[in-house]
C-alpha cells in the first residue's frame, strides 16, 4: 500500500514550542514515523502570553504573531522533512492546530482564536494546510474542544476493558473509551499551565522538572480547597477551558501573600491531580486502565500522585501502548487533517456538545 504522509503540528497552551510529527495514515493502525521539536524563545512566549489579555493594538499584534508563527511552523516542517528524508511533494497535507490565544465557548458569546497565517504556511512549505479546527464545532453549538478523543478512540479502544486517556498539557483533558457505548471526553482542569507559570515567576525556569520543586513543598489544604471552589470544577461535561479560566491573576487572588512559593507549587500539583482524579471517580468508576500523555506525563511526582489518588487502577503512559506520550496530540492533528481532506466529520458531539457531526477545519491548497 502506498504511504499516505501527513504532518501534524501542535503548539499548546503551555507555550513551550512546536511539536511536529510525520505520520503514514494509509495503514490501520496509523504509523507515527518521525518527530521534531522546535522550542519557543522567551520573547515569543512572552508576546503570546500577553495576547491572552486585552491590550492596546492587539489586532495588529495578533496578525504579526500569526505571520511569525507561520514561519516557525514552516521551520519545524522543514526540520522534520530533512530528518525523515521525505520530500514536501509527497506529503498530502499539514494539520496545524495553531496557537490558541482566546477560547470562549460559552453560549451567547462563543468564539475561539488560534493564531497561524495558514496561507503563508502553504507558501513557505509548499504543502496543503488544514487549519482552524475548532470554529465549525463552536458554530454548531459545541465547545470546540477537546478534539483528540475521536483519535484516541481509533487508537486505543479495547474490546473488553474500559480505558481512559488523560492528556496533561497546559490544560488536562480526559477521554473515556468504554468497550461498548459512547466515547466521552472533556477538559477537567489545569494541567501544567499553573505549575509552569508559578515556577517561571519564582525560579526563572519554564517548568518544574519531575516536580522536584513541588516535592520540596507541602500542600496548603486551605488554598487547595479555595482553588477547587472555582465553578469550572463543578460544571458537568461537555466543558473546555483555557487561560481565561486558569491564570496567575486567579491564583494570586486566592493567596494571602504569606505562603512559601514551594508550598504553592505543591498545592498546584495537587490541584492538577484532583482535577483529573475527581471526574474519574465520579463519572468512570469502572475504568480499569488510565493512560497518560502530554508533557505532564513526564512529571514523575505528578504521575505518582495520580496513582495514589486512583488506587486499584492501572496508570501508565501511552508509551506502553506503542505511542510516545510526548507526540500523541500532534499525531492527532495529522489524522484530523486527513479527515478533512477526505470529507469525513471528525468531531464527537457527545464530547463537545455540538448539534451533530461536523467536518472540522479549513483547507488551504498548495
Amino acid at each position: 500500500m502506498k504511504a499516505a504522509y501527513y504532518i501534524g503540528l501542535m503548539s499548546g497552551t503551555s507555550l513551550d514550542g512546536i511539536d511536529a510529527v510525520l505520520a503514514d495514515l494509509s495503514p490501520s493502525p496509523a504509523l507515527l514515523l518521525h518527530t521534531f521539536y522546535l522550542p519557543y524563545d522567551a520573547a515569543l512566549r512572552s508576546q503570546l502570553l500577553a495576547l491572552h489579555y486585552p491590550d492596546h493594538d492587539e489586532l495588529h499584534t495578533a496578525a504579526m504573531l500569526g505571520n511569525e508563527l507561520a514561519r516557525r511552523y514552516a521551520e519545524a516542517v522543514a526540520g522534520l522533512l530533512a530528518e525523515s528524508g521525505v520530500d514536501p511533494e509527497d506529503v498530502t497535507a499539514i494539520g496545524c492546530h495553531g496557537q490558541t490565544v482566546r477560547h470562549c465557548p460559552e453560549s451567547g458569546r462563543a468564539y475561539t482564536i488560534q493564531l497561524c497565517n495558514a496561507a503563508l504556511l502553504v507558501e513557505l512549505s509548499g504543502i496543503t494546510v488544514v487549519a482552524d479546527f475548532r470554529s465549525r464545532d463552536i458554530a454548531a453549538g459545541g465547545q470546540g474542544a477537546p478534539l483528540v478523543p475521536a483519535f484516541h478512540h481509533i487508537l486505543f479502544t479495547h474490546p473488553q476493558t474500559h480505558r481512559l486517556v488523560v492528556n496533561i498539557g497546559g490544560i488536562s483533558n480526559l477521554t473515556s473509551l468504554p468497550p461498548r457505548g459512547e466515547v466521552i471526553g472533556f477538559d477537567c482542569g489545569p494541567g501544567n499551565m499553573m505549575m509552569d507559570a508559578w515556577c517561571l515567576q519564582h525560579t526563572g525556569k519554564i517548568y518544574d522538572e519531575n516536580g522536584s520543586w513541588a516535592r520540596s513543598g507541602r500542600v496548603i489544604q486551605g488554598l487547595l480547597e479555595k482553588l477547587l471552589t472555582l465553578p469550572f470544577f463543578s460544571l458537568p461535561p461537555p466543558k473546555s477551558a483555557g487561560r481565561e479560566t486558569f491564570n496567575l491573576a486567579w491564583l494570586e487572588g486566592c493567596l494571602t501573600g504569606k505562603e512559601a512559593p514551594a508550598d504553592v507549587q505543591a498545592t498546584l500539583l495537587q490541584l492538577t491531580v484532583l482535577g483529573i482524579a475527581k471526574p474519574v471517580l465520579d463519572y468512570f468508576p469502572d475504568a480499569a486502565e488510565i493512560y497518560l500523555c502530554g508533557g505532564g506525563a513526564r512529571n514523575s511526582m505528578l504521575v505518582a500522585a495520580l496513582r495514589t489518588a486512583l488506587p486499584g487502577r492501572k496508570v501508565e503512559l501511552t508509551d506502553s501502548l506503542g505511542i510516545d506520550a510526548d507526540w500523541l496530540e500532534a499525531f492527532a492533528f495529522a489524522w484530523l487533517a486527513k479527515q478533512v481532506i477526505q470529507g469525513v466529520p471528525a468531531n464527537l458531539p457527545a464530547v463537545t456538545g455540538a448539534r451533530g457531526a461536523r467536518l472540522l477545519g479549513a483547507i488551504y491548497p498548495a
